[in-house]
């Protein structure tokens, strides 16, 4: 049993070494070599690798950098030899939670201030119009149809992304415009669609407050995120 808890205890600890995201290159060399040499000699081997694989792109994530191995490899050496750990459980979850809500609050609010920034700088550009919400939009071609209301259903194509380029979601991508209500969407789209004109394409710079808040969206729109939308409207009604 000794045995099988080293192991594993060891398996934590190489994929602990891999998360230090913050060392110097020699020892990303180094932590590469190890890895590397690890062989998988049964199947509880190759189960804690896997979780090590599992666990540790998981925490990445999320934001988490770097952890310690040493710890880590302790905390799982105790529960499963059953020992007496530092933590109790019900500490160790709420601990647990509590980081990582502060973690998605300072993570948004870092990229509310970037958010902000970029703005305030894309507010100075010819032809951004600022509304009083603090969404801003620029027409790249006006249409001449009628505008629809908050309880229409419309059919648009967009092109999502973030203010770094990063794209997000794009219907022009998938070749398949989307179709939903207007008032069923973030409240940035709800207030320019109604401003557009059918046949308008418009790009949208919508602040985090207008979008996804606090709660971020996915795996790519992270809390507190500017977003950037280029916005065709195509029609309205199904």
């Amino acid at each position: 049993m000794k045995i099988k808890l080293l192991t594993l205890a060891l398996c934590v600890g190489f994929f602990g070494t891999a998360l230090a995201g913050k060392k110097k290159k020699k020892d990303k060399k180094s932590d590469k070599t190890e890895t590397k040499k690890m062989e998988l000699k049964n199947e509880l081997d190759s189960l804690s690798y896997a979780l090590g694989i599992s666990i540790a792109n998981n925490l990445k994530s999320q934001g988490v950098e770097d952890i310690n191995s040493k710890a880590m490899s302790a905390a799982l050496k105790d529960v499963y030899a059953g020992n007496d750990t530092v933590m109790k459980a019900e500490d160790a979850n709420q601990f647990i939670n509590s980081y990582f809500a502060g973690a998605a609050e300072r993570k948004s609010k870092e990229a509310q201030k970037e958010g902000i920034k970029f703005l305030e700088e894309n507010a100075k550009k010819e032809g951004i119009v600022v509304l009083p919400s603090g969404m801003q939009y620029k027409v790249l071609k006006m249409g001449d149809g009628p505008k629809p209301a908050a309880t229409d259903k419309v059919t648009t194509h967009y092109h999502g992304t973030l203010i770094d380029g990063t794209v997000f979601d794009s219907s022009v991508d998938r070749n398949q415009p989307a179709t939903f209500p207007v008032n069923g969407v973030i409240p940035g789209w709800i207030e320019a669609l109604q401003l557009m004109p059918v046949g308008s394409k418009w790009k949208l710079f919508i602040p985090s407050d207008l979008a996804y808040g606090d709660r971020g969206a996915g795996p790519k729109i992270g809390p507190g995120a500017t977003l950037i939308f280029e916005v065709e409207l195509l029609k309205i009604g199904e």
